[in-house]
C-alpha cells in the first residue's frame, strides 16, 4: 500500500502526518511556535522559525519504515505573507500572519477611493488587511531599502505554502498553487493570472510573483533523510479541508473550528457572488477543473479558547473546557464579543475589539465560558443564514478541526443553529485533504474519496425557541459595539 506525505502548516503549530493510500494515519508529529505581537492588531511570526516545525516533524516521521513516501502535499494558514531576499533566501521582515490588522487604513482609504468593486470583481475578496496585497505594500514601504530591492526584482512574496517550496525543493522553486495566489487579493480568479491592475494598485512588482500552478501539479522534490519525495500537492488550509471532508458536490458545505472559523460551500464551475460579505473564491483545481467556493471568515475562534485557558486561567487544559459548558447554552445574560483582531463575515470592521457584557454579581465561570462558546456558533449562524437567505440550502453541517473534540460545544452548535452536525471520523481534514490532493495527482478519481463518519448531533427542538431569542439579543450587543 503507498504511503504519502502530508505537510500541514498551521497558524501556531506545524504537522507532518504519512497516510496510507486507505487514507489512514499511519505517523504523526507536530511542533508549536509563538506569535509576536508587536502592536495592537499586529500579529507576526518567525518565518524561519515556521521553516524549522516543518523541517522537524517533517524528519520525525520520514524514517524507520516510512522510507518509501510516494509523494508529498502542503496545505498552509492562507494570506500570511512573507518576502525574502532571491540573493540570500532569508526573509526581510517576520512574517505578518493572517490575522494582522495594520494595514486597515491603507485599505479604508482604498475603499473611500472607490476600489473595492474593482478588486470585488476580479479577486471575489473585499478589500481589507486580511489578505496578503497590503501587507506586501506595508513591507515595501517600511522595511529599509525594500522598495530599490524589489524594484530591481531582487525580492521574492509568497504564502508560507511559496516560502516552503523554495525553502525545501532540491530546485528552489518559486511556486505557489491557484488557491493560495485567490487569497492575496492580486490574482484575477477569472482569468487565473496576476492582475497588473491590482498589482499596479498596491504598487507590486510582477516579478516578486511565484508562478501559478494547479492544485494536483508538480512543485519540485524535496530530499528529507537522504530520501527524494515529489511534491505533487499544494492547497491553501480551508481548501484543502473542503476536500478533506469530500465536498466535491454543488452545495457541499464543511466549517473548520480552529485558530479562526472558516465555512465553505462549493459551488463548481460558478463563482457565486453574495452581497452580505461572503468571500468567493477557488475551491479547488484539479483533473484541469476548477471548482468554485463561498467563504465565510471568522477571525476569533479556537484562539478564543486558548484565552480562556492561559490568560484568564479558567481551565488549565483546552479538553477541561468541557466540563465549564452549560449544556442547555444558558449562560445568564453573559455575552461575549469575539473579537480580538475585529470581525469577519458579515461585518468586515477591524476597530472593534473583544468584551463582555451583561456580567453581575452572580454571573460565574460556567457563564463567562459558555457566553464564549456560544459566540462562536452565533457567528456560524450569521454566515449559515446569508447563505439560505441566496436560496443555498443547508441542511447538515460537516466539521473539523481541534474544536470539535469538544462533544459538548458541537451539541451547543447543532441546538444554535437547528441542524445537524457532522463529524468524521478524521478531524485533520487539513491534513487529509493534501493528502487527497496527492492521490488525485496519482490517478485516483473524487468519486472514489468517503469521508467517514464518527457521530451526528442532532438539534433539540426544544431549545429554538431559547436560542432563537438569546442570538437576537446577542446581535443586538454585537450593533451597539460597532
Amino acid at each position: 500500500m503507498k504511503k504519502y506525505l502530508a505537510i500541514d502548516q498551521g497558524t501556531t503549530s506545524s504537522r507532518a502526518i504519512i497516510f496510507n493510500s486507505n487514507l489512514d494515519s499511519i505517523s504523526d508529529s507536530q511542533k508549536g511556535y509563538e506569535l509576536i505581537y508587536p502592536e495592537d492588531g499586529w500579529v507576526e511570526a518567525d518565518a524561519l522559525k515556521i521553516l524549522k516545525t516543518v523541517s522537524e516533524t517533517v524528519k520525525d516521521v520520514i524514517s524507520g519504515d516510512n522510507l518509501d513516501i510516494e509523494s508529498c502535499g502542503i496545505t498552509n494558514q492562507r494570506e500570511t505573507t512573507i518576502v525574502w531576499s532571491k540573493k540570500t533566501g532569508d526573509p526581510i521582515y517576520p512574517a505578518i500572519i493572517w490575522q494582522d490588522r495594520r494595514t486597515n487604513a491603507q485599505c479604508l482609504k482604498l475603499k473611500e477611493e472607490g476600489y473595492e468593486s474593482i478588486v470585488n470583481e476580479k479577486t471575489g475578496l473585499l478589500l481589507d488587511p486580511y489578505f496578503s496585497a497590503s501587507k506586501i505594500s506595508w513591507i515595501l514601504e517600511n522595511v529599509p531599502n525594500a522598495r530599490n530591492e524589489a524594484d530591481s526584482g531582487n525580492l521574492l512574496f509568497g504564502t508560507v505554502d511559496s516560502f516552503l517550496i523554495y525553502k525545501l525543493s532540491n530546485e528552489n522553486n518559486h511556486f505557489t498553487d491557484v488557491t493560495n495566489a485567490s487569497r492575496t487579493m492580486l490574482f484575477n480568479i477569472h482569468s487565473m493570472e496576476w492582475d497588473n491592475e491590482l498589482l499596479d494598485l498596491f504598487n507590486i512588482p510582477l516579478s516578486m510573483m511565484p508562478e501559478v500552478k494547479d492544485c494536483d501539479s508538480c512543485f519540485g522534490t524535496m530530499n528529507i533523510n537522504g530520501i527524494n519525495i515529489n511534491i505533487n500537492g499544494v492547497i491553501g488550509d480551508q481548501q484543502s479541508a473542503l476536500v478533506g471532508q469530500a465536498c466535491f458536490n454543488n452545495g457541499d458545505l464543511k466549517s473548520t473550528y480552529g485558530t479562526g472559523c472558516f465555512l465553505m460551500v462549493n459551488t463548481k464551475e460558478s463563482p457565486v457572488h453574495i452581497e452580505e460579505g461572503l468571500l468567493t473564491t477557488i475551491g479547488y483545481r484539479l483533473n484541469n477543473e476548477t471548482s468554485y467556493a463561498l467563504e465565510g471568515s471568522i477571525y476569533s475562534c479556537g484562539n478564543i479558547i486558548q484565552w480562556l485557558r492561559d490568560k484568564m486561567n479558567f481551565f488549565d487544559s483546552s479538553d477541561k473546557s468541557e466540563l465549564f459548558l452549560n449544556k442547555d447554552g444558558n449562560s445568564n445574560n453573559v455575552k461575549f464579543l469575539p473579537a480580538f483582531n475585529g470581525l469577519g463575515t458579515p461585518y468586515w470592521n477591524s476597530d472593534v475589539r473583544a468584551g463582555f457584557a451583561g456580567i453581575t454579581q452572580n454571573s460565574n465561570t460556567e457563564d463567562m465560558i459558555t457566553a464564549a462558546f456560544k459566540s462562536i456558533c452565533y457567528q456560524t449562524k450569521d454566515i449559515i443564514k446569508i447563505l439560505e437567505s441566496n436560496n443555498i440550502t443547508i441542511n447538515s453541517l460537516l466539521v473539523d478541526g481541534g474544536m470539535t473534540a469538544n462533544k459538548v460545544f458541537l451539541q451547543i452548535l447543532s441546538d444554535s443553529l437547528q441542524k445537524e452536525i457532522i463529524k468524521p471520523i478524521n478531524t485533520e481534514s487539513t491534513a487529509l485533504g493534501a493528502c487527497i490532493v496527492c492521490l488525485i495527482a496519482d490517478g485516483f478519481k473524487l468519486e472514489e474519496i468517503k469521508t467517514l463518519i464518527e457521530n451526528k448531533y442532532s438539534p433539540n427542538s426544544e431549545l429554538s425557541n431559547f436560542y432563537k431569542n438569546d442570538y437576537l439579543d446577542w446581535k443586538k450587543y454585537i450593533n451597539v459595539s460597532l
